[in-house]
């Protein structure tokens, strides 16, 4: 149970990397062992948009009204959870020491479905060249994680939210791709679209113009995200973006000693291999039906700059900011085996 206390002086950086290690998602904030807050995933994204600093102390973003029982109230748990609509409650002693922790069951804890229909537009048209040789045989879609393809993955992952609508972008091998997704039984709608020559993720959406009349997902066919996409769903529409980018924190260590060198060659300082810690493109998007609109009918483009001139134009583009633990990539050859770990194939 260790993994879900963390000192107050702890930084913000540490507890993302703490809450990446724990399936529970929440952290209590302790001083002096006495229950002093509580901090989410949620906590941390609010204070990451509003450019708060991830060295920042715990307590500058954790929730310092903490829900919770003392001993003798220990059987309103359930009540108390549904009533304020949290997945845990700490039990504590009359000093606030936290004699245990109660979570709410593991079928309550699954995510939502999406309130309303959600299209979901895989790009699936790429050579897929980082993961030869695999790709000089099959397409980058089919390859397989257990036994399933990554697209098929995909797919179940957003059924799960309810989604029945799919579209798939696709070029190389786009005839093995349709065979596989033909024979197998499927309980969602899903339509090829195909691109005659390389178009980037922009210009291939363009294809879509008069499809697709809802806000939309728009993911890479290499990519799983391990968190609650309604929670990103429901930022966007609040936030009234356009774009919102699905983004994950990454911690990088430089394997060497990094030198800062001033006036005359002096030695300014040294660091011993740093870390780094920012924020990563994981290649999902919720995007705005006029988005597609905006883009010249099958030309190439890329995403990043769709985004920048929907920038320049004054519109509005966000990020919804996950752990490091939620973005599976398979994009490289050790990323694949990485994955197929994690969802134990």
């Amino acid at each position: 149970m260790n993994e879900i206390y963390i000192e107050e002086d702890k930084s913000i950086l540490e507890a993302m990397k703490q809450l990446d290690k724990s399936a529970r998602k929440i952290l209590f904030v302790l001083r002096n062992g006495r229950l002093q807050a509580s901090l989410t995933d949620g906590d941390i994204r609010r204070w990451i948009l509003k450019n708060g600093e991830l060295k920042s102390s715990v307590k500058c973003a954790a929730n310092d009204s903490p829900i919770y029982l003392y001993e003798y109230e220990a059987d309103l748990a359930v009540r108390t959870m549904k009533k304020y609509q949290i997945d845990a409650i700490p039990v504590v002693d009359k000093e606030c020491h936290i004699k245990k922790v109660i979570f709410a069951n593991e079928i309550d804890r699954k995510h939502d479905l999406f309130d309303k229909e959600v299209p979901v537009v895989i790009m699936a048209g790429g050579l897929g060249t980082r993961l030869s040789p695999y790709t000089n045989i099959l397409p980058k879609p089919l390859i397989p994680i257990g036994d399933y393809p990554i697209a098929e993955h995909i797919i179940n992952r957003f059924c799960s939210y309810g989604c029945r609508q799919f579209y798939m972008i696709v070029n190389y091998k786009r005839n093995m791709i349709k065979a596989y997704f033909d024979e197998i039984e499927k309980e969602y709608q899903l339509e090829f679209i195909t691109e005659e020559k390389p178009l980037g993720t922009g210009g291939g959406i363009s294809l879509l113009n008069g499809k697709i009349k809802d806000t939309f997902i728009l993911t890479n066919c290499d990519i799983l995200i391990d968190d609650d996409l309604t929670k990103a769903y429901r930022q966007h529409v609040q936030s009234e973006n356009q774009i919102t980018m699905v983004c994950s924190l990454k911690n990088f260590t430089i394997p060497y000693g990094v030198i800062n060198i001033g006036k005359d060659g002096i030695i300014e300082s040294m660091q011993e291999k740093p870390n780094m810690s920012f924020f990563t493109n994981t290649g999902c998007y919720i995007v705005e039906p006029e988005v597609i609109e905006e883009l010249d009918y099958d030309e190439p483009a890329d995403f990043p700059s769709v985004i920048e001139k929907l920038l320049a134009d004054g519109k509005r583009a966000g990020v919804y900011p996950i752990g490091e633990e939620a973005w599976l990539d398979m994009g490289q050859l050790d990323e694949l085996e990485k994955m197929k770990a994690r969802l134990g194939c």
